[in-house]
């Protein structure tokens, strides 16, 4: 089975050529589209007649990408990404379609924007040579590349953090891989990052193999800055004038002064900087207690130095437990900002359920995590990392947890039966935008007039 494609306009059509579907078969014609809005129909094979629309693209303000939607019963591949039905993907020059589920059986294209006018937004474009975006460990282009200082050589996360374990087990100094300077920091960089995964959908050339990225993600320490040990013996503070100190004392913990649960920091042991208090503590994995919050990656020192029965001094900070604990540990009494898109009005509401149901609010958000943890929500939209393996066990941070509740809260309001809610409020429309919904926030009255706890059914969330 063949398709090719033709286009019919769903807009005022124009002379001007502003895009070109490019088919894999040259036996095809390419597909010019001149209209801001495109619907491709296909031929289902040569000697047939029958045409069925596959697929709407349509012009978007930047003039230097457009919107694809799925117009047909099927699956549709986008840049190898599963498009479903009725759902829209953002493509830009260069994009790869495939009118079907895989690339047996359908001619591919390729979509190619024409020369934009000069009317249209400028684009900086940046060429970067692929030999520079290669992690001189492995060399391949990097993956969650993380960098180093003072130097600023950039690395694969995975690849730097074993160079890193075999540094400590040596008990050497941290060198860069690259030019062998003494590494004092390294952090996560999230511009190059993006970077990288341009240039890998540019050439899929350049992935490699999945069970070898997920090979590099078990490797992967680095979550935020990690500070390093210079190398140099550590001294004495008082021993030492202040104004002659070197930059690894100001990095130092409790542990580094004195041996505390049967631990004392080397001068290669590797520090986090607390999120909460800007402490220092030792970066130690296999320890078995948290020191980064699950749902953000930022580390917070309250678990483990009070696992220590460290309450810290003037010289050495410690943050409260209370940063950092077990999601069925936290506590909380009033509904967070964050809850219904930031919406007073429907916050209310919500508040207002919960005391009609004669409940507290931490009831309620110990019923619905129960139900997290037995997989009766769909975690699409919840705003923490790795919401897959969040359980009433995982540690976060206080924010995280409001984030949770948050998302916890939104499917509490949309169980609630309409009998159950102020009458003022039963009957009202759903927004068709949704929880999305950006009015809810300019208007008032548009906020308190349509419900908001509902998922879109026009836009782009939809």
């Amino acid at each position: 089975m063949a398709e090719r494609g033709e286009c019919s306009s769903s807009s005022k059509p124009s002379d001007e050529i502003w895009a070109k579907l490019v088919p894999s078969d040259s036996t095809y014609s390419d597909v010019e589209i001149r209209s801001d809005e495109k619907v491709i129909s296909s031929e289902i094979s040569a000697p047939s007649s029958d045409k069925h629309c596959w697929c709407k693209i349509i012009r978007n303000s930047d003039l230097c990408s457009a919107t694809i939607e799925n117009k047909s019963p099927n699956i549709i591949l986008v840049d190898g990404a599963e498009v479903h039905s009725e759902d829209n993907a953002v493509i830009k020059d260069g994009s790869q379609i495939i009118p079907g589920p895989d690339s047996q059986g359908f001619v591919s294209y390729r979509f190619h924007i024409m020369s934009i006018p000069e009317t249209g937004q400028s684009q900086l474009k940046i060429c970067v040579d692929v030999d520079h975006a290669k992690c001189c460990i492995c060399l391949n282009i990097w993956h969650d590349v993380v960098t180093v200082a003072p130097c600023l050589h950039n690395f694969c996360n995975g690849c730097f953090s074993e160079w890193l374990r075999r540094s400590q087990e040596r008990r050497t100094p941290v060198l860069c891989p690259q030019c062998r300077a003494v590494v004092q920091f390294v952090g996560r960089n999230h511009f190059l990052r993006t970077i990288a995964e341009d240039m890998l959908r540019a050439d899929s050339s350049l992935r490699r193999p999945h069970d070898e990225v997920s090979l590099l993600d078990t490797y992967a320490v680095v979550r935020s800055n990690l500070v390093i040990g210079s190398g140099k013996k550590n001294r004495k503070r008082a021993r030492v004038p202040v104004d002659d100190q070197s930059d690894d004392t100001d990095h130092q913990c409790s542990q580094c002064v004195t041996e505390v649960g049967g631990f004392r920091c080397n001068r290669n042991t590797v520090h986090l900087q607390c999120q909460a208090c800007g402490g220092m503590m030792p970066s130690r994995n296999a320890f078995g207690v948290p020191q980064y919050c699950s749902g953000c990656d930022r580390p917070f020192c309250g678990a483990y130095w009070h696992a220590l029965g460290e309450t810290g001094n003037g010289s050495y900070p410690v943050c409260s437990q209370d940063t950092l604990r077990p999601i069925s540990e936290h506590h909380i009494s009033s509904i967070p900002m964050l809850a219904h898109e930031m919406n007073l009005h429907e916050q209310n509401i919500t508040d207002s359920c919960i005391r009609q149901m004669g409940r507290t609010l931490q009831d309620v958000i110990s019923e619905w995590i129960a139900k997290l943890d037995n997989r009766e929500i769909d975690r699409e939209r919840m705003m923490l990392n790795r919401a897959e393996m969040i359980t009433a066990r995982t540690s976060v941070c206080c924010e995280c947890y409001q984030k949770l509740v948050s998302f916890l809260l939104y499917w509490f309001r949309i169980s609630i039966p309409k009998y159950l809610l102020p009458p003022d409020v039963s009957g009202r429309e759903d927004c068709w935008y949704g929880y999305a919904c950006r009015t809810q926030h300019r208007s008032e009255e548009h906020a308190r007039k349509r419900n908001h706890v509902c998922r879109p059914t026009r836009g782009s969330n939809v």
